[in-house]
C-alpha cells in the first residue's frame, strides 16, 4: 500500500493549508497510510507533526521573518505575498531515510522548506499548487499575461520597469532552475493554473494533473436558513451578501475594494434595499466602509461546521478576486446550496457556471458584479434553482469519491516515473 507524507506550511491557517489538511483526512478515511508535516500546527491531530519543543517553535516563528528580510532588497509594485525559501530545513534527509512512498507538497512558502532541500528529496514528489510560486520567482501571485516572466524565464531584460533594487525574483527563479533537476508531478485544482504550469519556462515538460481540492459534502451541505441565522445571530429578514477571505480587506488580490464598489452600486440602484453584508476572515476594521446598509464582521472562522452554517445562512456568496485558482469559498458555498457571484477570470469560471450556479461578471467591473447580485437575488424561484444546481455540482466534482481516486492515480504515476528515472540512472552509471 502506498504511504503518503503531506508537507504544508500549516494544517489549519488559510485556504491552502485547510485544503491540504482535508486531503490528509480524506486519505486516512480511505485507509491510506498518511501523515502530515507542518511548520505551524494548529490542530491537536496526533498524525500531524509540527514543532514540539520551545526551541523548535521559536525557530518556526523566526524563519519567515528572517527569510523576509531578503525581500526588502527588492522594490516591487506587486503587493501580493512573496517567499524566498532560502533557510535550510534539514527535512530532505529525514524524508529520504523514511519508509514514505510519495511526498505530497502543498503550500510551502514562508520558509517551510528550502528550494534546495526540495531538490534533495529522492522520493517521488507530487506537488499540489495553490498559487503560482512554484514556477515563478519569489511571487505567489503575479501577472498571467503573454509577457509574464515565468513564461520566458527571468532575465535582466524582462524585469518590470517599476521594480528596483536587487532582482530577487530572478535570483529565486534561478535557484529553482538549478535545484530541481528531476521533474515532479504537478497537481493543480484548476485548469487555468494547469495551463500556467504547462506554459512556464520552469515546468513546461513536467507532468501536470488537474485535481480539485476535496470537500466533505457531508459537512458542507444545505442547512435550514432560519436555523442557521438563529445560531449565528443574524437577522431573519435581510438579504445576506457573504464575502470571505483570509485577511479580508487587507488582501489586494481578494478584491475587497471591488466588493465595496459593487455594494455602492447596489445601494444606489436599490434605495429601499433590504441588504446586509457579512464578512468572515477579518474582524471589524478601525474605519468601517461607507456603505448604506449594515456590515457584520465575523472574524476568523476555524471550523467547517460553522462555515457550513454561514454559507447556509447567506443568500449569495461574492468572490471579487482579481485572480484565483479554485477558491474553496466558492466550492464550499456551492456545496451548501449558496449561489456565487464572481468575476469571469482565471480559475473562477471552473467554480461558477454562469446563470446556472451563479453569475460571472465582466472583469473587473463592479457595476456588473452588482448587477449579478441583483440577478441572483431578484427572483425566488431562480434563486432556489441556482442553489440546487450548485449543490449538485459540488457532489459531482469535489466530493471525496471523485477527488481521492484521482490523487491515488497521481501518486502511482509519480512512483512509476521515479522508478523509470532510477533505472535510467543505473544504466548510465554502468
Amino acid at each position: 500500500m502506498t504511504r503518503i507524507e503531506i508537507i504544508s506550511n500549516a494544517d489549519n491557517v488559510g485556504g491552502a493549508s485547510r485544503a491540504a489538511y482535508r486531503l490528509y483526512r480524506s486519505l486516512l478515511s480511505e485507509n491510506i497510510e498518511t501523515k502530515m508535516v507542518v511548520r505551524e500546527k494548529k490542530t491537536d491531530d496526533c498524525r500531524v507533526y509540527g514543532p514540539s519543543t520551545p526551541g523548535e517553535k521559536l525557530r518556526a516563528i523566526m524563519r519567515p521573518k528572517i527569510g523576509g528580510r531578503l525581500l526588502r532588497l527588492q522594490k516591487s509594485e506587486n503587493v501580493n505575498p512573496h517567499s524566498v525559501n532560502i533557510l535550510p530545513s534539514n527535512w530532505a534527509g529525514a524524508i529520504n531515510g523514511s519508509n514514505i512512498d510519495v511526498v505530497n507538497l502543498h503550500w510551502i512558502g514562508g520558509e517551510t522548506i528550502s528550494i534546495e532541500d526540495i531538490g534533495r528529496i529522492r522520493k517521488p514528489i507530487v506537488w499540489t499548487l495553490h498559487d503560482m510560486w512554484a514556477f515563478c520567482g519569489s511571487e505567489h501571485v503575479t501577472d498571467d499575461g503573454p509577457d509574464a516572466r515565468w513564461r520566458h524565464g527571468y532575465s535582466a531584460n524582462n524585469r518590470p520597469r517599476q521594480s528596483s533594487g536587487l532582482d530577487i525574483d530572478r535570483y529565486i527563479w534561478n535557484r529553482k532552475q538549478r535545484a530541481w533537476k528531476n521533474p515532479m508531478h504537478i497537481v493543480t485544482p484548476s485548469r487555468w493554473l494547469a495551463d500556467c504550469a504547462r506554459q512556464s519556462a520552469l515546468m513546461k515538460d513536467w507532468p501536470v494533473h488537474v485535481i480539485p481540492n476535496v470537500l466533505d459534502t457531508g459537512i458542507f451541505k444545505p442547512l435550514d436558513r432560519a436555523y442557521s441565522r438563529h445560531i449565528l445571530n443574524l437577522p431573519a429578514d435581510k438579504k445576506i451578501i457573504l464575502f470571505g477571505a483570509m485577511g479580508g480587506g487587507r488582501s489586494f488580490n481578494k478584491g475587497y475594494d471591488l466588493l465595496l464598489d459593487a455594494l455602492k452600486y447596489l445601494a444606489a440602484n436599490n434605495r429601499n434595499n433590504n441588504f446586509m453584508c457579512v464578512v468572515f476572515g477579518q474582524s471589524e476594521p478601525e474605519h468601517s466602509p461607507d456603505i448604506s446598509f449594515p456590515i457584520q464582521w465575523m472574524g476568523h472562522i476555524g471550523d467547517d461546521a460553522t462555515l457550513a452554517l454561514l454559507y447556509s445562512a447567506a443568500d449569495v456568496m461574492i468572490i471579487p478576486s482579481r485572480q484565483e485558482n479554485l477558491p474553496q469559498s466558492g466550492t464550499e458555498a456551492h456545496a451548501c446550496g449558496c449561489p456565487v457571484v464572481a468575476f469571469n477570470c482565471t480559475g473562477l469560471p471552473e467554480v461558477v457556471d454562469h446563470h446556472m450556479t451563479g453569475y460571472l461578471a465582466r472583469p473587473y467591473e463592479a457595476a456588473d458584479m452588482a448587477h449579478g447580485i441583483e440577478w441572483v437575488l431578484g427572483d425566488e424561484a431562480r434563486h432556489a434553482g441556482l442553489g440546487l444546481a450548485a449543490r449538485k455540482k459540488a457532489e459531482n466534482l469535489w466530493s471525496a469519491g471523485t477527488v481521492i481516486p484521482a490523487y491515488l492515480n497521481a501518486y502511482e504515476s509519480a512512483k512509476s516515473c521515479r522508478q523509470v528515472v532510477r533505472i535510467g540512472n543505473l544504466k548510465t552509471n554502468e
